[in-house]
């Protein structure tokens, strides 16, 4: 069971602090996210495949790729998709000094800035790996932490079938789904999973429009709870 304190902060009794993993909602919406670290090639195709089915998506993207990929950032903030955070260098937070991780995040979020007007509020860590340091940056630069209750593995190398079979069956509602922009088979299987899942009336929103903000408590699987 989780709590929250009235700055907003939320904790586990065991006061590990714990990113969101997805949302318990009523509402048949779930986030699609793509992570960014290596190679473009495919975004543009993903933002015109999510865009056919009207639905929007988050891209968490690493520093380093942004500097390769200014076009295609900005390209991501025009069509309507939101931005996150994936750090600048892609190293394992927790091992970074609480400075070092300041910088990692707030270089992604100058740089995201300077080139969509926008600043990022939610940070997805590399590799997935949290700790309570972690969590503590975040809350000081007013930012969310954000992992994934579906994992597509499509980095793997996975057929578009494979991809479909791991997340489509899986999916419930505030689900948080997890893809990489530029997998093997990323655009083979969305189509197959936007159908899917339309046909269950689900819609596709942002992280931002997906977590709550305020009058929740988290759990220690990372589920938000909105309060009664």
């Amino acid at each position: 069971v989780g709590v929250t304190n009235s700055a907003g902060v939320y904790f586990c009794k065991s006061t590990r602090k714990v990113p969101v993993y997805g949302v318990d909602t009523d509402k048949k919406v779930i986030a699609l996210t793509f992570d960014a670290a290596w190679g473009a090639d495919k975004t543009q195709g993903i933002l015109d495949i999510m865009s056919e089915y009207n639905a929007k998506g988050t891209f968490f993207l690493v520093g380093f790729w942004i500097d390769k990929y200014e076009k295609e950032t900005k390209a991501i903030a025009e069509a309507g998709f939101e931005i996150g955070n994936h750090s600048r260098n892609h190293l394992n937070m927790p091992k970074l000094s609480e400075n070092e991780i300041e910088n990692e995040i707030e270089y992604v979020n100058d740089r995201v800035f300077d080139l969509t007007g926008k600043k990022p509020k939610y940070f997805r860590a590399p590799f997935g790996d949290y700790d309570n340091k972690l969590m503590t940056s975040l809350e000081g630069l007013n930012m969310v932490g954000v992992q994934w209750s579906i994992d597509s593995l499509d980095w793997k190398g996975l057929s578009a079938k494979q991809i479909y079979d791991r997340v489509v069956p899986k999916v419930k509602s505030g689900d948080i789904v997890l893809f990489h922009n530029n997998s093997d088979h990323v655009l083979d299987a969305l189509p197959m999973v936007l159908t899917a899942l339309r046909a269950q009336g689900f819609e596709f929103v942002t992280i931002a429009d997906l977590v709550l903000t305020e009058g929740y408590t988290i759990d220690s699987n990372g589920i938000q709870h909105k309060n009664a």
